[in-house]
């Protein structure tokens, strides 16, 4: 099947909202935020990752579970395993790259040993580790229908609840790996799985409808009613202070392990993306050509900024806690920017080599 530009526009704009995250939080505290920047711009960031869960369970449904029953497989399989090993490579460099300026060597060995994680770099994480194992778990998926789908992404998500609840599996190290823990900025294998397996049965209807304007519509908006219903419940679940609830949103609470109110709000905002995409359909993506290059290399893009953020703008240009807001949202923009560029140049290098 043609690449999909639409999921590579939602992946892209997933990306970017990472970047506008990583790249002022990582230059400026919370506490020199001005409020604008926390509500509504910082807060606009909280559907990152989410996006990135649903967009990562799209792109499987789209490109490797119609493979399972074809003769190719075992080479799919075998591609996604070592995705997944890459991936894992370039996690605990970025993870050296994130720390080596502000950390003690100790610190920066107990994280490549599992021991401690990161911050930044740790969805990568994930995702490594997600690709060695879904790859065997995709042939069961495949077999099961629409109702069995749904069932298994209730039971993973009671399960990701208990477990955290109530099973402290040895080691925290291993607890914030699979399900997460109060202490660690890490994204669990279980509890955000449930997520991916949404993506995955939404990417089956994309793989159906795409081609046909109608169904793409009508799937669309009832994406984009969704993300309504799911703002709607997010407004009724708040505090009666709203304002104090998307601020503290914005400054990350409730993230890891995620609750109630921040899966509501980040869902919400995944839905409204992901039903943006879609409606504007090859179009948009190619009006909004920057983004889409950035979605076509979510890997490259986000080893790029982090070695931007961290080994230049914080160790060589020492901004550090050292310049403004202002200052450190418009070097963001600018990386942006660059990182579109640099993914361009690097294709093109690729190509004519």
């Amino acid at each position: 099947m043609e690449r999909i530009r639409a999921i590579d526009l939602a992946r892209g704009i997933a990306v970017v909202l990472m970047i506008l995250s990583h790249g002022i939080k990582g230059l400026v505290p919370f506490e020199e935020f001005p409020s604008w920047g926390l509500v509504p711009l910082h807060l606009l960031t909280k559907g990152a990752s989410t996006c990135f869960f649903l967009v990562f369970g799209m792109t499987l449904a789209v490109a490797f579970v119609p493979a399972i029953d074809r003769d190719d497989w075992p080479k799919k399989r075998k591609r996604l395993f070592f995705r997944g090993l890459k991936i894992l490579f370039w996690y605990k460099v970025l993870c050296i790259v994130e720390m080596f300026s502000l950390y003690e060597r100790q610190e920066i060995i107990d994280v490549l040993l599992y021991r401690a994680f990161a911050v930044y770099s740790e969805i990568l994480g994930f995702y490594g580790i997600a690709l060695l194992w879904i790859p065997f778990f995709l042939p069961l998926w495949k077999k099961l229908r629409w109702w069995g789908q749904l069932l298994s992404i209730a039971v993973t998500t009671y399960i990701a609840i208990f477990l955290f609840n109530n099973f402290d599996f040895g080691s925290v190290g291993l607890q914030a790996l699979l399900v997460e823990h109060e202490d660690f900025y890490t994204w669990g294998q279980l509890t955000r799985l449930p997520i991916v397996m949404i993506g995955m049965m939404l990417g089956e209807a994309v793989r159906r409808s795409y081609d046909s304007i109608r169904k793409r519509m009508i799937l669309s908006a009832s994406l984009f009613t969704g993300g309504i219903l799911l703002a709607v419940a997010f407004v009724l679940h708040s505090p009666e202070n709203l304002q104090e609830t998307l601020m503290a949103l914005a400054m990350n609470e409730g993230k890891h392990p995620p609750d109630a109110s921040f899966m509501l709000f980040s869902i919400s905002l995944t839905l409204f993306i992901v039903s943006l995409s879609l409606a504007g359909g090859n179009l948009l993506a190619l009006v909004l050509k920057p983004v889409t290059i950035i979605g076509s290399d979510a890997l490259g893009a986000f080893i790029f900024h982090i070695c931007v953020i961290f080994v230049f703008y914080r160790y060589l240009f020492d901004y550090w806690h050292k310049i403004t807001y202002q200052h450190a949202l418009h070097l963001t923009l600018l990386l942006i920017l660059l990182t579109a560029i640099w993914i361009r140049v690097k294709n093109w290098v690729s190509q004519e080599s």
